[in-house]
């Protein structure tokens, strides 16, 4: 595990320590020994579970699924819940910058908006960030925050309104990145 993190663009804040919620784990990866957060629960904007809908895992973690809608198409795509694993599954080929509507797969309400996403490239993109909740209670307080920009890896996770982990990767960097993995969703659960 830990492979596919994406180590130098995370920050984890060492809030992650005190996590003791079941819907955030802390493992050590196998060859860096540094801290891997996995978000092993989620819930959409009704309280619905997205995670481990599908039978599709990433390093023996169950992904967490979300409907997607661009470019006149829709589809699951499943994310690693791995925070700064860009790894996803199912509907994955939209051309980077693509601007995506998110929503919940069981429901099929949109994802509840948080807001702008705050770095000089994001106001180019139009990126906002949408929540993933972390506990059935849908509290802002707890939530992973996904940006809804194709190929655009900006997500943080908050757990007890303390940021735990950021992960952003630069517009510029990205886009040589993002080319060269044909397309990637920056909803990495990240």
């Amino acid at each position: 595990m830990g492979d596919h993190v994406d180590r130098k663009h995370l920050r984890i804040t060492g809030k992650h320590t005190v996590v003791s919620d079941p819907h955030v784990a802390i493992a050590a990866a196998d060859a860096t020994n540094e801290p891997i957060i996995v978000v092993t629960q989620a819930y959409g904007p009704r309280g619905h579970n997205l995670v481990g809908i599908s039978d599709v895992s990433f390093d023996g973690f169950p992904a967490v699924t979300l409907e997607v809608r661009a470019a006149g198409r829709r589809g699951l795509v499943h994310l690693s819940p791995i925070h700064g694993d860009s790894r996803k599954a199912g509907l994955v080929d939209f051309a980077p910058g693509t601007t995506c509507e998110l929503y919940c797969p069981i429901s099929g309400q949109p994802l509840d908006l948080i807001g702008e996403v705050d770095d000089d490239h994001a106001a180019t993109l139009g990126a906002q960030y949408y929540a993933i909740y972390l506990t059935s209670h849908l509290s802002r307080g707890s939530m992973v925050m996904v940006s809804n920009v194709w190929g655009h890896f900006h997500s943080r996770i908050v757990d007890n309104f303390e940021l735990i982990s950021a992960w952003a990767n630069r517009a510029d960097e990205l886009a040589d990145e993002a080319a060269a993995a044909e397309g990637a969703l920056a909803l990495t659960c990240s």
